[in-house]
C-alpha cells in the first residue's frame, strides 16, 4: 500500500509525527496526508496526495512544508516509486478553528 510507503519514509526523516488521520490530543506540530485520487495506466499506478503541515504560527508550518516537500521529493530514488511531481503547495490555515497549516499536493507514480 502506497500510504504505508510514504508514511515509512516521513517518519524516517522528518522530526514530527506523521499521520493519516486525525487523532485525539494531537501535538503542536505535525503532518497528516490522505490519498486524494488515483489511477492506473498500463499497469503502471498513479495518485495525488494533499500533505498538511500543522504548527503553532504560520513561519512554522511554512517551514515544515519545505522540509516536508524536501522529503517528499527524495521518495522518487524510492524502489516503490518511479516519480513524484510537485502540483501545488499554499497555506491553508483552518481560519474557523486558528490551526496553521499548510499544503503541498504531489502527484506519485509508484
Amino acid at each position: 500500500m502506497i500510504e504505508l510507503i510514504i508514511k515509512k519514509h516521513l517518519e524516517k526523516t522528518l522530526k514530527v509525527p506523521v499521520y493519516l488521520e486525525k487523532e485525539d490530543n494531537m501535538p503542536d506540530s505535525y503532518v497528516i496526508f490522505e490519498k486524494t485520487s488515483g489511477g492506473q495506466k498500463n499497469q503502471i499506478n498513479s495518485a495525488s496526495f494533499a500533505f498538511q503541515s500543522y504548527a503553532k504560527s504560520m513561519y512554522e508550518a511554512g517551514k515544515l512544508n519545505e522540509e516536508l516537500k524536501a522529503v517528499v521529493f527524495k521518495l522518487q530514488w524510492s524502489k516503490e516509486v518511479g516519480g513524484v511531481r510537485l502540483n501545488s503547495d499554499y497555506n491553508f490555515t483552518d481560519v474557523t478553528t486558528k490551526n496553521y497549516r499548510y499544503q503541498a499536493v504531489f502527484d506519485i507514480t509508484y
